[in-house]
């Protein structure tokens, strides 16, 4: 445990040994942030180093210990730059400690490392992440400071200001004899169960004798004799700093456990020793000491975390609270639904005020904030005051963010303070708090306590203490000071007082490093690459901006903050180009394969680049905003243009067309009509094909409609380097060859569904074909065949498609916002037009077979919810079939008995769309194994899939048509998917299959 620093034979001056089990570090990628608002340094956390943290903090808040060790020079501590000379005697816990200590004072970062110091100590990775009793670290640190100091001037240091002695007398009765014991102490040990506080506790120990009388006599060596003796114990020699460490850990005899003591255990802000001293004869102002540091542990006996409350004694940091003004507490109930309200500290100070447990993830802070004011803070906060994690940084004094940041709690004692008068840039009015002693408002004259938790550094009133009475997080180690050390007034306020020179060079030159590297940080994090096209090297030609001499000549690079705003760069651009006359306009264009587009023109000089969302490497176009070379601009994604290769037969000398194909890339904009190409081509209107990519890798084309020809590129989902086909419509051979030297199918192939009607309404037509796509909705084939069949446009609302099956049996109904690819229909299938809608998202589609438990009967369908029960199911399925006085209690046990379906939905029972069910018909529901013959038994637990793939059947099925899903209590789809062999299908139908006994 707390590796080389508790072997006591290790040697006080290192020769490079302290480098054993030296972790690998890993240069962090950006600096230590500044430190925060309290201008005090906390010191990062290893893994499980809080103990250690919180015990270093103590030293360094005590001036004395501090310049104490500053005051050891080179000469007698050595050099860190020496520690690797086999020869040089180097004492590394001592520098170590001087530099942790300097960094404290001098460096501005928000939280310091101990990596150095603990590597000193000679531990590895596995103790820093260990955590450790801090009472146990005191003593030992102090032992191995002790041991390195050995031969200087500071060898004295601990017993100088910690060592104090205690003196344990035993007086005879008779004689008056004294025998008595001299005990040495760095820290007094007072018990914490059954006492009131920390008074009560020396009192019991330092004035209360214990009487030998009895059966419990002393054997006084004076008399030589039994008599009755009183024994006492008295502090002899108080030190200048005492160390009180509590006894909140205990065994429990009965339980045979440890548990800490959680009761109330007082102590106070000043206490005077004089009643527990062996000599009392000087002056009070000797016995009087002032707390100034209280280490906090808060869980329980097997682990938890330490933090300090520290008196900051010479005042270095910057105590102050910020409150807003008093004004009455608001509620989230009592804040606008739906309207900006201009301060939102007041919004999130009201939802947090809400949560039970006051803590919220950060994530979930900002979707709280829409649901209860139906505002976004992207959308109406984000602008003005940051990301809103930034914002919750900022105002530390209000809000608490955890070590990760990932949750956020209101701070303790901050009240909802809505303001009546809001500004924009979010200037309040802040009160500083000064000590609760009356006539006191010079916060200079306050004690200034702060709460050092790790890395994060807090104000704290000194009232505040007084929480850490009792409880799970409470008070387990005291400091005190003798109140007649006083501090001397240069040391008020100065962090670099007694600080050695070559401590403050090296702090001076690591600061400046330190904001080289956040200006540098700060420039890698918020500069960003902008190419520049200028509008004067461009010109409009084949449908695309292209350069007028080279790409390379037309943009420039400009590196840019993102923090400036829009004015700030077209000042910048105006700067960089000195011929530029009149209007400049800037807008975000986009490399295409055509080239240059521009898609939107940017407004608003006084917003931010980030604000905008300019993206690194942003291609921005720089013109007048109308004109290029004297043709005018259309910009936007709508006529975004596309190349297409268009293929077009060549025609020969004669003028006559031929089986060859040319191709050649064309230009159009997105939002021009397919029936362009024709212009665009000189050529005659003919037909146009459309290429797609099969499954296969071969290609295919499609024919567009003559009554598709006015619609866009857009439309018919034309992208850059789709292929166009143009035939003649008076050819009577639409075949034409392919790139890859095959045959395929011109505009005669299928490229139709064939719907029939299946309304039993009166139609002049019975069958209708319907032209259409692998992207054609449902819902337009749908109701073109309303139009088609010269149906009642009624239809339109009340009717579905479904596909037909080989057989002539009708499919499940296909939703109409399915295109055919996503419905898995090919050309040419068959459709019904049915009356009835189709099933929502949230519904299934079943059929059902009404028949004996012997013979299948009529075969119905139903459309159910997902969430309805099956025990409802089987109801809704007896009554569709006309049943509704049946058993259902029956028949439910009968047909469900082996699956345990017992009050679930039909989506977790496992029916997909289009199952197929057996229900029992009407008489006697018997169970199938009471009705089975002899030479024949039925069982529900054995069941047959029907469906288009057939997997071979075992021996033991009668029909051997398809595996028989042996019957396993839970869910069907799961007994489905179970078996890798069963395909299942959207038609799936599911009856008894009959074994011979």
């Amino acid at each position: 445990m707390f590796g080389d620093l508790f072997e006591e034979d290790s040697p006080s001056v290192s020769n490079n040994q302290y480098e054993k089990g030296k972790k690998l570090k890993t240069k962090a990628l950006e600096p230590p942030a500044p430190r925060e608002f309290t201008n005090l340094s906390g010191i990062r956390n290893q893994g499980g180093t809080c103990y250690l943290n919180s015990l270093l903090q103590t030293l360094h808040f005590t001036p004395e210990f501090r310049e104490a060790l500053f005051s050891l020079g080179p000469e007698e501590l050595g050099s860190l730059e020496d520690k690797d000379k086999p020869d040089a005697k180097v004492r590394i816990i001592p520098l170590q400690l001087q530099r942790l200590f300097a960094q404290l004072l001098l460096l501005d970062q928000e939280a310091a490392s101990t990596a150095d110091l603990t590597d000193s100590f000679g531990w590895t990775s596995n103790e820093e992440m260990r955590q450790h009793d801090v009472q146990e670290l005191n003593r030992i640190l102090f032992s191995a400071l002790e041991a390195s100091l050995v031969g200087t001037s500071g060898h004295d240091l601990i017993k100088r200001l910690y060592h104090g002695t205690i003196v344990n007398q035993i007086i005879c009765q008779d004689c008056e004899n004294i025998s008595e014991k001299q005990e040495d102490f760095l820290d007094l040990t007072v018990t914490v169960k059954n006492v009131s506080g920390l008074e009560e506790a020396l009192w019991n120990m330092y004035v209360e004798e214990e009487v030998f009388d009895c059966d419990n006599l002393y054997h006084c060596g004076a008399c030589d004799r039994l008599v009755k003796a009183v024994k006492l114990a008295k502090l002899r020699k108080l030190p200048p700093f005492l160390t009180v460490s509590l006894l909140r850990f205990n065994f429990d005899f009965v339980k045979c456990e440890r548990y800490k003591e959680t009761s109330c255990y007082t102590f106070p802000l000043r206490i005077n020793l004089k009643p527990f001293c062996e000599q009392s004869e000087l002056d009070d102002s000797e016995y009087i000491y002032d707390l100034f540091s209280v280490i906090i542990h808060k869980g329980g006996c097997h682990g938890g975390h330490y933090h300090v409350y520290i008196k900051d004694v010479d005042h270095l940091g910057n105590w102050r609270f910020h409150k807003e003004e008093s004004k009455p507490d608001m509620n989230s109930k009592d804040l606008p639904n739906g309207e900006e309200i201009d301060d939102p500290l007041m919004i999130l100070q009201a939802i947090l005020s809400e949560e039970e447990s006051n803590l919220i993830p950060v994530d979930q802070l900002g979707q709280k904030l829409l649901n209860k004011i139906g505002l976004s803070w992207n959308k109406t906060y984000r602008r003005q005051y940051g990301p809103l994690r930034k914002f919750l940084q900022l105002h530390s004094q209000v809000f608490l963010l955890s070590s990760d940041e990932s949750t956020v709690s209101l701070l303790k004692n901050c009240s909802l303070q809505p303001k009546s008068d809001f500004q924009r840039n979010d200037q309040r009015v802040f009160k500083t708090l000064t000590s609760e002693s009356p006539g006191l408002n010079d916060s200079t004259t306050c004690p200034h306590w702060f709460d050092i938790n790790d890395s994060k550094v807090q104000p704290i009133k000194e009232k505040d203490i007084e929480q850490q009475f009792q409880g799970k997080e409470s008070a387990y180690m005291l400091f005190y000071r003798k109140s007649q050390l006083q501090r001397p007034p240069e040391a008020r306020a100065n962090p670099r007082y007694r600080v050695p020179r070559h401590l403050l060079s090296e702090m001076d030159a690591a600061n400046t490093e330190l904001q080289t590297g956040r200006a540098e940080c700060d420039s890698a994090n918020n500069n960003f690459e902008l190419h520049l096209h200028l509008g004067p090297h461009y010109h409009f030609f084949n449908g695309a901006l292209q350069p007028v001499v080279s790409q390379r000549e037309s943009v420039w690079d400009l590196t840019f903050d993102k923090r400036k705003t829009l004015g700030d760069l077209r000042q910048a651009i105006f700067q960089l180009l000195e011929f530029w006359e009149g209007d400049m306009v800037l807008s975000v264009a986009k490399l295409v394969p055509a080239g240059l587009h521009v898609y939107q023109t940017l407004d608003g000089d006084e917003l931010t680049l980030c604000e905008l969302e300019i993206a690194d490497g942003e291609d921005i176009f720089v013109w007048n905003g109308v004109e290029v070379g004297g043709v005018q601009i259309q910009t936007g994604i709508d006529c975004e243009p596309l190349l297409l290769n268009v293929l077009h037969p060549a025609t020969s000398r004669e003028g006559e067309k031929c089986q060859q194909l040319i191709e050649s890339p064309h230009v159009f904009p997105s939002n021009a009509e397919v029936g362009t190409v024709f212009t665009a081509l000189a050529v005659p209107a003919g037909v146009i094909l459309i290429s797609h990519a099969e499954s296969t890798g071969e290609e295919s084309w499609t024919a567009i409609p003559m009554e598709d020809l006015k619609k866009t590129f857009r439309e018919q989902g034309l992208s850059n380097g789709s292929s166009v086909l143009i035939q003649d419509s008076n050819g009577d051979d639409y075949s034409v060859l392919t790139r890859q030297g095959r045959w395929s199918a011109g505009p005669n192939e299928t490229n139709w569904l064939q719907v029939k009607n299946i309304c039993q309404l009166e139609s002049e037509e019975k069958q209708v074909k319907i032209a259409a796509t692998t992207n054609t909705v449902l819902f337009d084939i749908r109701i073109e065949a309303i139009k088609e069949l010269k149906l009642m446009k009624e239809l339109a609302e009340n009717s579905c498609l479904r596909p037909i099956d080989r057989n002539g049996k009708l499919l499940p109904p296909v939703p109409d916002s399915y295109t055919l690819k996503e419905a898995e229909l090919k050309m040419g299938s068959s459709l019904g037009l049915c009356v009835g809608k189709a099933p929502t998202s949230t519904q299934l589609f079943l059929f059902f077979t009404l028949g004996s438990d012997i013979q299948p009967g009529t075969e119905m369908e139903v459309i159910v919810e997902e969430t309805v029960s099956v025990r409802d199911c089987l109801q809704i399925m007896l009554e569709r079939a006309g049943l509704q006085g049946c058993n259902t209690e029956r028949a439910y046990a009968m047909f469900w008995r082996y699956f345990g379906f017992n009050g679930r939905d039909a989506s977790s029972s496992g029916f997909p769309e289009g199952a197929h069910l057996v229900v029992p018909a009407s008489g006697p529901f018997r169970t199938p194994w009471e009705s089975a013959g002899p030479d024949q038994l039925c069982h529900l637990s054995r069941w047959r899939l029907e469906s288009r793939i057939r997997p071979r059947c075992p021996r033991h099925c009668a029909r051997r048509r398809s595996s028989p899903l042996r019957g396993r209590r839970g869910n069907l789809r799961r007994c489905c998917l179970g078996r890798s062999e069963v395909s299942v299908c959207s038609d799936m139908a599911f009856v008894m299959c009959h074994v011979q006994g």
